[in-house]
């Protein structure tokens, strides 16, 4: 269930950001959303790796 939930997190993430009109965000917010979707890939490339035994030397 863990790996369901940040795959729909992700997913939310991505499609948040690409439905709006970057334009209209203020850049801080902007980058606020980008840190956090960040952030959110790497949490989510952490599990996959635990999950498939993959180490970094």
């Amino acid at each position: 269930m863990e790996w369901e939930r940040a795959m729909g997190e992700l997913s939310a993430a991505i499609d948040h950001l690409a439905t709006e009109d970057v334009t209209e965000i203020p850049r801080i917010q902007l980058a606020e959303q980008l840190i956090e979707l960040h952030w959110q890939m790497a949490r989510l490339q952490a599990q996959i790796a635990r999950r498939t035994g993959v180490r970094l030397p």
